[in-house]
């Protein structure tokens, strides 16, 4: 599901370090600092190992895997995104055997399944791309209020194909949820702009990107998109 960026952040976790610590790997991720993120995503994974028993460090490692598929993917490397996926996809499922009443793990789980896909797409929708919807759909149906559920579940429905329920016209009505529910998602605005551009509405998305690059004016993959998206 994401040129399969893969969304994003945290609403749950709030102890300080752990939001320090996602607040780093957004800012890696928004200067497309592939190397460190992968680097931290191996490292928490270490950490993760120590402590099997922790939920949250299983996911913190997956959550740092999906960052590293979503720049890979951003820069083009389908195949690093790929496997940078599927090592966050086993972090994911494992903090979910803990812990299976969390909405953004399996918010995670389904970021991490869809990126798989556009390495193969025709294997991987048939692999991951089930997968990918039960997991985003159960964390909308978890926690409803979640911004960041609803920009997930968008992004998968944006690479979903159209007879698989998927497109950019069902992909839009979950970012404007998610633009609802939290009107300062720069995430929202960004995959708001791309997928009204795929539906030839080039002045709205200009326009959309021009205000998630406000929100977020680090974000090196949303200027790359504002720069091929005509103002009219």
């Amino acid at each position: 599901m994401r040129s399969y960026p893969a969304l994003f952040i945290l609403p749950l976790l709030c102890a300080p370090l752990v939001c320090r610590a996602a607040d780093d790997l957004v800012a890696l991720r928004d200067h497309q600092e592939r190397k460190e993120l992968e680097s931290r995503a191996a490292g928490l994974q270490g950490s993760a190992e120590k402590r099997p028993g922790d939920a949250d460090g299983w996911y913190r490692a997956a959550l740092a895997y999906s960052y590293a598929a979503e720049v890979a993917m951003e820069m083009g490397d389908k195949g690093g995104s790929k496997r940078s996926a599927e090592a966050g996809v086993d972090m994911a499922d494992k903090a979910i055997d803990i812990n299976g009443h969390n909405a953004e793990y399996y918010r995670v789980l389904g970021t991490l399944c869809g990126q798989i896909v556009p390495a193969n797409p025709m294997a991987g929708i048939l692999i991951y791309g089930k997968k990918a919807k039960e997991a985003l759909d159960k964390a909308v149906q978890m926690d409803p209020k979640s911004s960041q559920a609803f920009l997930a579940h968008g992004v998968g429905y944006y690479y979903l194909p159209e007879n698989f329920g998927g497109g950019p016209e069902n992909a839009i009505k979950d970012f404007q949820r998610a633009i609802a529910l939290d009107p300062k998602s720069a995430e929202a605005y960004l995959w708001m702009g791309i997928a009204l551009r795929k539906e030839n509405q080039h002045a709205k998305a200009h326009e959309a990107l021009v205000k998630s690059l406000a929100l977020d004016p680090d974000r090196a993959w949303t200027k790359q998109q504002l720069a091929k998206t005509p103002e009219k």
